[in-house]
C-alpha cells in the first residue's frame, strides 16, 4: 500500500468560502425527507464528522466521489481481475463477514482452502501433492515474502556457524522482478544481486545468474511472466545452470519461481514448457489468484515442494478460539470471501475452461499486437505469445512524440496504458505495455485502435515530445 499523507492542519480551520463550497457539495434530494437538510449537512472530509448521516446519504458522497476514478475494465494497466461472474459476486458477499484465521470458527472455509492448495499442488506437479504444503495470502507479495523467509531460515541453519556474525546473505534475481522482492531484501536484510538487462534480453540470464552466487546465496528468483514485457524466464535453463555450478563447486541452491501471472498460464497454454516442481532444484512457487488466477483482489498463493523447504519454526501454532491452527501468514484477520471465490472459479472452469479463458486472452493480445505493429510508428518488444502482455516503443525515427505522450492522448479516452522506463542498462529504452486479461475483448481491442488512430495524427504533428522529464513522465513501473 502507498503511504499517504493526513490532511494538512489548515483543513480543519474553514473559511466562510469553504463552508459554503462544502454546502453546495451535495444535491439537495440526498435530504431524502427535508431536501434541504441536505444542504446544511454536508460532512467535513478530513476529520471524523461531528454526527451520523442516513446511509443512503453517505453512500451517495462516496459513491458520486469514485466516478472519478478509471474504468477498471479499459485498465490496461494491472494485471488484477476486473470481471467476476454475478455468481461470485453473491459468494463473495456471503462470505465477507467470514475472518480467514478463525479455522475453527469457519472449518468448510478452511477446507476451501487447503482443497485450493491441493488443486494447486496437482497443477504444478508436486511429486507428491498430498505432502505439498501451502497456504493463501493477501496477493503474491504476501507469498513473495513467505517464501523469500523460507530460503533465508533454511539457508541459516545449513550456515548456522558463520551466521548472523560473519555471513550476511544474498538473494539472485533480474532485475527486473517485481518491487517485492527489493521490499523483501531490505525488511529481511538480505543483500538483491541483481542481474541487469543487456541488449533486447530484457529477464534473468541464466548463466550471469550462477556467476553470482556464492555460499551466501540463499536462492535464486526466477519470474515466471515478467511484468515489464510479458516473457517468461528461462526457468529449466537457470535450474540447468545450477545443476553446473553444484557439480563445480558443491554449492546447493534452491530456485523460487515467481509465477504471480506465468503459473496460471503457463499450465493451460504452455504444456512443453517445464518450470515447476518437476524440476527438482524447485523448492517453492507462488501465484496471485487475483491476477490470472481470475479472482478480484486480494488472493495470493504460496507452495512448497514439501514440508522440508519450509521450516518448521516459521510456522506458529496457535490455540485461538478451541482450536489448534497452524499458520504462516505476515497477515492475521482477513475475510475468506476471496478464497471461497478462488475455489469456485477452480470449480467452475476445470482446465478446460481455464485453457480456454487464457487462450482467448491471449489470442486477443497478440491480434492486438499485430495491430500495433502494422501501423509504422510503433515496434514490438514482445508479442503476447507467453503472457497475454506485450511491450512496444516508438520506431526508430519517430522524433514527434514518444510513449509518454501517447499514454497521456489514450487516458483522454479513458484508457490506461502505462508508458514507463526501463531499468539499469536500458534506461534509454521507454515503452508501453498492453495486460489483456479476461473481460477485455477483441471488440474492446479494436476500439483501442480506433483511439490510437484517431489521435496519431496530432501526435504526428508535434514539433517534438512533449514530456520534458522521462522520469516525471513514467506513470507505471510494474
Amino acid at each position: 500500500m502507498p503511504l499517504h499523507r493526513g490532511a494538512d492542519s489548515s483543513h480543519d480551520r474553514e473559511s466562510d468560502a469553504a463552508r459554503e463550497r462544502r454546502r453546495l457539495s451535495m444535491n439537495p434530494f440526498y435530504g431524502e425527507a427535508d431536501p434541504v437538510s441536505g444542504m446544511t449537512s454536508a460532512p467535513p472530509t478530513h476529520r471524523l464528522p461531528d454526527g451520523p448521516l442516513p446511509p443512503s446519504t453517505a453512500y451517495r458522497l462516496v459513491h458520486d466521489e469514485l466516478m472519478l476514478d478509471g474504468n477498471s475494465r479499459l485498465n490496461l494497466a494491472t494485471f488484477v481481475t476486473t470481471w467476476m461472474e454475478p455468481q461470485a459476486d453473491v459468494l463473495m458477499g456471503e462470505c465477507r463477514d467470514k475472518n480467514m484465521i478463525d479455522k475453527d470458527e469457519y472449518p468448510r472455509t478452511a477446507e476451501l482452502e487447503r482443497r485450493c492448495v491441493a488443486m494447486l499442488a496437482d497443477l504444478w506437479h508436486a511429486p507428491d501433492p498430498g505432502a505439498a504444503v501451502g497456504c493463501s495470502t493477501t496477493g503474491s507479495s504476501e507469498a513473495c515474502m513467505l517464501a523469500g523467509m523460507a530460503l533465508k531460515r533454511r539457508w541459516a541453519h545449513r550456515n548456522a556457524d558463520r551466521y548472523p556474525a560473519r555471513a550476511r546473505p544474498n538473494l539472485v534475481m533480474g532485475v527486473n522482478v517485481q518491487v517485492c522482492w527489493d521490499k523483501f531484501c531490505e525488511f529481511w536484510e538480505v543483500e538483491a544481486r541483481l542481474v541487469p538487462m543487456e541488449g533486447d534480453r530484457f529477464h534473468l540470464d541464466p548463466e550471469a545468474a550462477a556467476a553470482l552466487c556464492d555460499e551466501n546465496t540463499i536462492g535464486v528468483v526466477a519470474v515466471l511472466g515478467s511484468t515489464f514485457d510479458g516473457s517468461y524466464e528461462p526457468v529449466a535453463e537457470v535450474c540447468a545452470a545450477l545443476d553446473a555450478l553444484q557439480e563445480r563447486t558443491g554449492l546447493d541452491i534452491p530456485v523460487h519461481v515467481d509465477g504471480a501471472s506465468g503459473a496460471m498460464v503457463a499450465p493451460f497454454l504452455d504444456d512443453e514448457l517445464v518450470w515447476d516442481f518437476r524440476l527438482p532444484r524447485v523448492s517453492s512457487i507462488n501465484t496471485s489468484g487475483h491476477k490470472y488466477g481470475l479472482v478480484y483482489p486480494g488472493v495470493g498463493w504460496a507452495l512448497w515442494r514439501s514440508s522440508a523447504e519450509l521450516p518448521e519454526e516459521l510456522v506458529f501454532r496457535v490455540n485461538y478460539l478451541g482450536g489448534d491452527m497452524p499458520t504462516f501468514a505476515l497477515n492475521f484477520s482477513r475475510p475468506g470471501a476471496q478464497v471461497v471465490a478462488q475455489y469456485y472459479t477452480f470449480l467452475r472452469l476445470g482446465r478446460d475452461g481455464y485453457r480456454a479463458v487464457q487462450q482467448a486472452s491471449r489470442d486477443v493480445a497478440r491480434g492486438l499486437a499485430e495491430r500495433f505493429e502494422a501501423v509504422e510508428d510503433f515496434r514490438l518488444l514482445t508479442r503476447g505469445d507467453q503472457l497475454p502482455v506485450f511491450a512496444l516503443t516508438t520506431a526508430p525515427g519517430v522524433t514527434a512524440f514518444d510513449v509518454f505522450d501517447v499514454s497521456r492522448r489514450l487516458r483522454e479516452h479513458g484508457w490506461l496504458v502505462p508508458a514507463y522506463t526501463f531499468p539499469k542498462n536500458r534506461e534509454d529504452l521507454s515503452v508501453l505495455r498492453v495486460v489483456c486479461r479476461n473481460g477485455f475483448s477483441a471488440d474492446l481491442a479494436a476500439l483501442l485502435v480506433q483511439d490510437l488512430e484517431l489521435l496519431l495524427p496530432e501526435l504526428r504533428r508535434q514539433p517534438g515530445p512533449l514530456s520534458k522529464d522521462a522520469s516525471a513522465a513514467t506513470s507505471f513501473h510494474h
